[in-house]
């Protein structure tokens, strides 16, 4: 396997996903080089990278040649132009939720990136939270026994229309829906696939709003599994993020993945602490045997780390290994976005 190569990186913008979500990863990762970003009127990266460089337009990071990556983290409604414009410019592309507003338009540029023989890499770092891997654990270990229900939630209380256009304004893959939905539908389907069938309820809460600040989603699947999808910006105290009841038990976990905020508070991949969740988040598994007697069990989480999102582009792109998020998954998530 080839291990010694290094593929030159460039970011689109460098907001608070550029600092927090790709450039610390980017650059602790051997196999990449993070070169440039775009930064059209103050100029930060800088100052956490100086070597880097600061180009004022989009066109400009595409036109060099030396990048080989190019990371999509400009506005959502933006990500199929500067896609499609980067794969057009040969590079390879790693794209936040949501991939694009469509599912026609995910298509396209699949036929896009086989045509210049580049590839697509879809930027769903929730699969590397720590709370989640807190899930895949419990229900690898066979202790709930057959799943009937499955409740996710990402609640937050924000009564404000906030100041990012693509979020609040209504254009194409702006509201809660394709905010936060992406994040909790790849979780779904990256365990249980596409559904059977599913149910779709969206709703418009504050004041003055113009886009959904509320979503629910029921997916069916088979064998009487019921998972339920839910999101809201109105929850003063909110309920646990994830919820579980088999037949044998029930599982209850908080959201407690911490690398957002330690980013965000300057710390780095390598001190210690990073990516363990905080005390009192552990999950809390109740199992239950045949003769009626009841065990709780403290489930702590696994250690948070995105780098394994990079490493899995990496090779993919050096070594061919399929990258573990797939074209379907994502047409799977945007046709339940877009219906």
């Amino acid at each position: 396997m080839n291990q010694d190569k290094i593929i030159t990186a460039g970011l689109l913008a460098y907001g608070m996903s550029g600092k927090v979500f790709h450039a610390p990863f980017l650059n602790a990762h051997n196999g990449f080089k993070l070169k440039a970003v775009v930064e059209r009127n103050t100029k930060k990266a800088a100052t956490d990278y100086p070597e880097i460089l600061s180009y004022n337009s989009v066109n400009e990071l595409l036109n060099d040649s030396e990048i080989e990556l190019v990371v999509i983290n400009t506005p959502n409604n933006l990500h199929y132009e500067h896609a499609e414009a980067a794969l057009k410019s040969g590079k390879h592309i790693l794209v936040e939720k949501p991939f694009t507003a469509t599912s026609a338009q995910a298509k396209t540029l699949f036929d896009v990136a086989d045509s210049v023989r580049k590839q697509i890499f879809f930027y769903q770092n929730r699969r590397w939270d720590s709370d989640f891997a807190s899930v895949k654990k419990v229900l690898a270990s066979g202790k709930l026994g057959k799943l009937n229900e499955f409740h996710l939630r990402y609640d937050r209380y924000r009564n404000v229309i906030g100041p990012k256009a693509f979020k609040e304004q209504a254009i194409e893959a702006s509201g809660l829906l394709y905010d936060l939905g992406p994040h909790l539908l790849d979780q779904v389907i990256s365990l249980f696939g596409k559904p059977v069938s599913y149910h779709k309820t969206l709703g418009k809460n504050r004041k003055d709003t113009v886009v959904d600040d509320y979503f629910t989603i029921q997916l069916n699947y088979e064998d009487s599994v019921n998972v339920f999808v839910t999101s809201s910006m109105l929850v003063v105290n909110p309920q646990a993020a994830f919820v579980l009841h088999g037949v044998n038990g029930s599982f209850i976990k908080d959201r407690s993945d911490s690398q957002e905020e330690q980013l965000l508070s300057g710390m780095k991949l390598t001190d210690d602490g990073y990516g363990v969740e905080a005390k009192g988040k552990e999950g809390l598994l109740t199992t239950i045997d045949k003769e009626g007697n009841k065990t709780e069990e403290i489930i702590p989480s696994e250690i948070g780390s995105y780098l394994p999102l990079f490493e899995a582009v990496y090779q993919s792109i050096t070594n061919h290994i399929p990258y573990p998020v797939k074209r379907e998954d994502v047409l799977i998530q945007l046709e339940i976005l877009e219906s």
